[in-house]
């Protein structure tokens, strides 16, 4: 059997030690939560809907006062409001290129600077229950876009990779919601299946993930000094999701010769595995063939010429 040595499928990390990238995204979900409550912070004027509500006091009393054929206006007429009114837009505080849209006084969603203008938006303008779902979807989809470039830009990822990313920062936005609610705190907006996919897909558009490319990327600087199996590079690719044909591909194209990298291993782990059959054995669990690295052992005594 194969011996990943210190090795996890979430391993994200090329070099030497095999510790993982340092990208913090608990952090990310609380800077998104504290942004939210200081943009709706305060005591803004009252929406549209609490003004509505008052007029249908005015005209048909209050809920408990009213009953019948009434009762049902006063619910229409206070439940959906026709539409939304944009108050105020202000640039982004912890990043410029987004923009800060407030619906009848609240802070309702942001927008990056192309979307925005995309959609035409300015004050004074009235928005519609219906487009403001869309705006909101967009403005979901433009945050969570953001992010993920920004992860995925720091070093060639897999596709499954940021997928699995991605779900991760789904289940903490969960957790997050959870215990905002506990806190009696407004939740945030759930990052949505349909939501994750569309961000893949642009990713994969633009060329920003590519699994050929990630394929040569990981063949090229897994392990340069340590030494590593074909057999375990094809198994790591794998698991990162990258095809077979793809994995064979790549390590065809960037080739790493088996004897180079028993010798790479055969000098790192020589102290370790003084004897030579436990450092033949341990050549054989990282994914070498017993008689090349019985070969290998042998050879590594034979004095340099």
């Amino acid at each position: 059997m194969l011996e990943i040595e210190s090795f996890k499928p979430e391993d994200r990390f090329l070099g030497e030690s095999g510790d993982e990238e340092d990208w913090d995204e608990d952090s990310e979900e609380l800077d998104e939560a504290e942004m939210a409550e200081e943009l709706d912070s305060g005591q803004p004027e009252a929406t549209l809907a609490d003004r509505r509500r008052r007029e249908a006091e005015l005209i048909y009393g209050s809920e408990e006062e009213v009953s019948g054929a009434m009762a049902k206006d006063w619910l229409k007429l206070t439940e959906q409001p026709d539409y939304y009114s944009i108050t105020k837009m202000t640039a982004g505080v912890r990043d410029p290129n987004r923009v800060n849209i407030f619906l009848d006084g609240h802070f309702a969603f942001s927008l990056d600077v192309t979307q925005t203008v995309d959609f035409g938006l300015k004050v004074g303008q009235h928005i519609s229950p219906k487009k403001l779902e869309k705006l909101k979807r967009a403005s979901e989809f433009g945050k969570l876009y953001q992010r993920t470039l920004e992860w995925v830009v720091s070093r060639p990822h897999s596709v499954r990779e940021t997928r699995d990313y991605l779900c991760r920062r789904q289940i903490k936005r969960k957790m997050l919601n959870r215990q905002r609610a506990k806190e009696e705190k407004k939740p945030l907006a759930e990052i949505e299946d349909d939501i994750i996919q569309l961000v893949l897909e642009r990713l994969v558009e633009k060329k920003f993930l590519d699994d050929r490319k990630f394929a040569e990327f990981y063949v090229e600087n897994r392990y340069i000094r340590k030494g590593i199996s074909q057999k375990r590079l094809r198994m790591e690719l794998a698991q990162k999701g990258v095809d077979r044909d793809i994995a064979a591909a790549a390590m065809q194209k960037i080739p790493r010769d088996e004897q180079e990298e028993m010798a790479k291993m055969i000098a790192k782990k020589r102290k370790k595995y003084p004897d030579d059959f436990r450092l033949i054995g341990y050549l054989v669990r990282q994914g070498f063939g017993f008689q090349a690295a019985k070969e290998a052992v042998e050879a590594s005594h034979e004095p340099d010429e």
